[in-house]
């Protein structure tokens, strides 16, 4: 779909909210310079000018650079920011957002040979502040202290170089320029570290030092949990007349730029879904169930198989991008995937929480033996029914649409037993197959 085509949304997305930072995204850009008559390949500068009546109080950290001299206005995205309610955190940790102290100047292409003048500024941040991106001047000027803002150190993260977007290689100015893209680090588990879409500016062709600073924006992915699961209990020595359980869920949100969507364009995504809801949805499933009989505690034995599949857990990555067990994006493989993030302003790192993932302490669980068997000692004139907790997940956009196949893990751990008369617990012993053979009456789960 043409990004011509699409309407702008009635509303603007809902803020990401760290502290007393806001976050929001603009694709309205204000063209700096290109590079037309400079002999080196095209390329342009812009500014983000996020709209007044859209994202009011808004700030662009630092300009663009782009390949070629085409319009990116509705086909680039980059992150600003705008200063939050204060009472909504620790006042002692001060402002979010700061003009900086002045600019240090970077490049200027003297001598390039282009239409008009450029030069390349680096703000210089407050103590306690981090510069996330350079800022442009058409001309010779240093920017005024009010174009930018940078950011309180603790609501950003240290982040490395990733490729290189541009350099003036080929044109006659007498310094050397090359613009750079930033790469967050690895994402800890339940954040997102995000890179605004801005560049690391170095007078040089040659990939700049590490002791070169680059910030990310970072995160906490917003997680809403029910109540936990309340075991099921018997009223009987018969089954209960439906398997059906009370169910339980989690919704983690992630936003836009995290989720490969195959039915939306990434502007598509941020004008209607700007945050996907990944859901968890935990139920006790029955595994079996035995009625003793005798005078005598006796062993029941059934037969179950896991949820889980490595194979399923592949084929949702491969649409959504999201890894369950890892941070993604991680080992891309999938060529749909690779064009995806190659093609993204906005660069990336995210984990999901161990206790949402079921990762906790280690992700084997999911790629565990498919088969289990589960052992119980039911005492005399007892009617027992083992349960165990299943866990549904599904992704879904905001219009409540889904995006990939539902994928499932049975946890093992969460083995249940209840009993009628409920006197005494019972004891259950769970194993991977093979077992030894039992003379204990089995029986197995249809």
């Amino acid at each position: 779909m043409n990004a011509d085509d699409i309407a702008l949304p009635a509303r603007q997305m809902e803020s990401i909210k760290l502290d007393n930072l806001l976050i929001n995204f603009t694709t309205e850009f204000q063209r700096i310079w290109d590079s037309r008559g400079s002999g080196s390949k095209p390329g342009s500068f812009w500014r983000p000018t996020p709209a007044p009546d859209l994202l009011p109080g808004y700030f662009p950290l630092g300009d663009v650079v782009a390949p070629g001299f085409e319009n990116i206005n509705q086909n680039s995205i980059v992150a600003v920011v705008c200063e939050g309610d204060p009472q909504l955190q620790d006042a002692s940790k001060g402002k979010a957002l700061s003009r900086p102290d002045d600019f240090e100047q970077v490049w200027r292409d003297s001598g390039s040979g282009a239409r008009s003048d450029l030069t390349i500024w680096r703000p210089i941040p407050p103590h306690g502040y981090v510069a996330l991106g350079v800022v442009c001047s058409n001309g010779r000027d240093k920017p005024l202290l009010n174009t930018v803002r940078c950011v309180r150190s603790d609501l950003a993260i240290a982040s490395s170089i990733s490729h290189m977007i541009w350099s003036d290689e080929g044109s006659a100015a007498k310094e050397k320029f090359s613009a750079w893209a930033i790469q967050p680090p690895t994402a800890a588990a339940g954040e997102i570290y995000f890179s605004s879409g801005n560049f690391i500016a170095t007078p040089s062709y040659k990939r700049p030092a590490t002791n070169v600073v680059a910030y990310s924006l970072r995160m906490q992915i917003p997680l809403r949990a029910d109540p936990p699961l309340v075991p099921p209990a018997l009223s009987g020595y018969e089954l209960p007349q439906s398997e059906e359980t009370a169910k339980s869920t989690q919704i983690a949100r992630l936003p836009w730029f995290t989720i490969l969507d195959p039915g939306l364009s990434p502007l598509e995504q941020l004008r209607t879904s700007a945050f996907y809801r990944l859901e968890r949805v935990d139920q006790y499933v029955r595994i079996g169930h035995g009625h003793n009989k005798s005078t005598v505690g006796q062993n029941f034995k059934w037969t179950t198989s896991r949820a889980q599949s490595v194979e399923t857990l592949e084929a949702f990555s491969d649409i959504t991008s999201i890894k369950i067990r890892t941070d993604w994006p991680f080992n891309v493989t999938n060529l749909q995937t690779l064009s995806w993030l190659l093609s993204s302003s906005v660069r990336f790192s995210a984990r999901l929480s161990k206790d949402f993932t079921h990762t906790e302490p280690s992700s084997t669980s999911w790629s565990a033996p498919a088969a289990m068997e589960v052992i119980t000692i039911v005492p005399k004139h007892k009617f027992a029914v083992v349960y165990q907790i299943q866990s549904d997940y599904r992704l879904l956009r905001e219009d409540g649409t889904q995006v990939a196949t539902d994928i499932s893990y049975t946890d093992t751990d969460s083995l249940y037993l209840t009993e009628y008369p409920s006197e005494n617990d019972c004891e259950v012993i769970d194993t991977s197959l093979p077992l030894a053979d039992s003379s204990a009456p089995i029986d197995t789960v249809p």
